[in-house]
């Protein structure tokens, strides 16, 4: 590898992940750290998507981090500029800035097993690390389908996260391709602008009413005066979100109920019989991510608006054409198709001791001891990886505990002294991980009757965390040492009774 520039820690990426691993990293006292960002700003998905309505469906004050409570957000569900600002806010206060690294996106991440380091490769220089902390986050490279004869299309194509603010949809007509979260805020934003809006739906989402509303000045002014105020008001936030868990996990049957509340959403903006029944879900609510919004079913309703019961599956020239036969010319296509989740593309580029990828090592199914680390990749650590997603709360509660498990990683390093790494024993990636899929077979993401991308090729949900935010953090408090082997500057693995009794001494 060229010259490069060496570090205790690099943290790849600058969403929430990232951002709060760099909080932390100095809240621990370790300045000697990078935070490699493939982009020109902080921000993460919520740089990336800039579409027309994107907004977070978490109340504001518990999507953000408990060390850095904001007094001022504008409104209950914030929008993303909002949210941006709030991370450029926490970069700001907590001095990150001398950390960050932009336009260097990694491109190749290898282990050096002599040296127990990884060598990293970006697009703005080279790296080496004693530890990885990758912070990537499922949400982060969009997902298009693979449609024949979308390369002969004459009009414009993008994704709702690459959303080109050049092109003026006003007086088009638009495709929009999925039913979503992001299509579910883009297509009551640009219904109003466009000639004709034609909405592909594979499947339809349940959703329900999103109660927002501002935040008045005063309001605001008693978070500022009181701070207790915005700890109470998170904390109610969380208590609800954490009852509601057993719904979800335990006994899907009670979420009847919710979905009588999404049916009555529905029948208040839908009056057409055959318009209601294209909407209708025909799974468990909650299998599928649960949607909120007051203005997606309205614009539905309106008469420049279609929607085709069909998945995209062709495209003749300026004719899309659906599953079902059903045509449509169209000017301009948004895919709103989602990420690559369960196949994250940052696992191709990291190469274990055995010039072994990620991806390969996860081929069968993503899979990470404690959602942190994967057996066989020493001192390399995700955020936000394996069975760490929520279908119900705040995915920022998730990032503080992992952030814990990391605190505590790097001081384990400390105690164990010296050259030395530690990597995830086979046999505790496999226990956690059944325990975690186990578990998964009774909620309503394996039970309720849906395909979704909570699931990967082979039908296994490897994203989703099947039990409350509070039991998370509780398994990521401490590093327990019995779960990995530890390596020493000698870059072979220890035999069994030497590694423990490295792990004693």
């Amino acid at each position: 590898m060229a010259e490069h520039e060496h570090v205790r820690v690099a943290v790849i990426g600058s969403g929430f992940g990232g951002l709060g691993a760099a909080v932390r990293l100095r809240r621990e006292g370790i300045t000697d750290f990078v935070v490699l960002e493939r982009a020109g700003g902080v921000g993460g998905t919520w740089r990336d998507n800039s579409y027309p309505g994107c907004a977070c469906d978490v109340p504001s004050h518990l999507y953000s981090f408990s060390f850095a409570p904001n007094p001022d957000w504008p409104r209950s569900f914030s929008g993303q500029e909002h949210i941006r600002a709030y991370l450029e806010h926490v970069t700001d206060t907590f001095g990150l800035r001398p950390h960050l690294r932009f336009n260097a996106e990694v491109k190749r991440m290898t282990w050096d097993a002599e040296r127990l380091r990884w060598d990293i490769e970006t697009t703005g220089g080279n790296w080496s690390a004693d530890v990885v902390v990758s912070a990537t986050g499922p949400l982060s490279e969009p997902k298009l389908p693979d449609v024949p004869g979308l390369d002969t299309f004459p009009g414009k194509v993008f994704h709702s996260a690459r959303w080109d603010h050049d092109y003026d949809l006003r007086g088009k007509r638009v495709a929009v391709i999925g039913t979503g979260a992001s299509a579910i805020q883009i297509v009551p934003s640009i219904q109003p602008q466009v000639e004709k809006l034609t909405l592909f739906q594979r499947t339809p989402a349940w959703v329900l009413p999103r109660m927002d509303r501002p935040i008045g000045a005063a309001e605001r002014a008693v978070h500022r005066a009181l701070p207790f105020t915005t700890k109470l008001r998170r904390g109610v936030l969380w208590g609800i979100r954490e009852l509601q868990v057993q719904a979800f996990t335990k006994h899907p049957g009670e979420l009847g109920f919710v979905e009588q509340l999404a049916r009555r959403n529905m029948a208040r903006a839908i009056k057409d019989p055959a318009l209601r029944a294209k909407l209708t879900p025909d799974y468990r609510i909650g299998c599928k991510r649960i949607l909120l919004s007051s203005t997606y079913y309205p614009a539905l309703a309106q008469p420049n608006v279609d929607v085709v019961a069909s998945g995209l599956t062709e495209v003749r020239g300026s004719t899309l054409v659906a599953a079902d036969g059903t045509e449509a010319e169209v000017d301009a296509i948004v895919f709103s198709t989602g990420f690559h989740v369960t196949d994250m593309p940052i696992a191709e580029r990291v190469v274990g001791p055995e010039g072994t990828t990620l991806a390969e090592t996860w081929s069968g199914g993503m899979q990470a001891l404690r959602g942190a680390s994967a057996a066989g990749f020493p001192n390399w650590m995700t955020i936000i990886g394996p069975n760490t997603g929520l279908g119900n709360s705040s995915m920022i509660l998730m990032i503080e505990s992992q952030l814990n498990y990391m605190a505590d990683y790097l001081r384990q390093l400390d105690v164990l002294g010296g050259r030395v790494a530690l990597d995830a024993r086979p046999s505790a990636v496999r226990a956690w991980n059944h325990r975690v899929q186990e578990r998964m077979k009774r909620t309503v993401w394996n039970t309720g009757g849906c395909t979704s991308w909570y699931l990967d090729a082979s039908g296994r949900n490897t994203t989703i965390w099947p039990g409350t935010t509070a039991e998370f953090r509780r398994a990521t408090r401490r590093v327990d040492l019995a779960e990995y082997a530890v390596l020493r500057a000698t870059g072979t693995r220890p035999e069994a009774g030497a590694e423990n009794a490295e792990v004693a001494a």
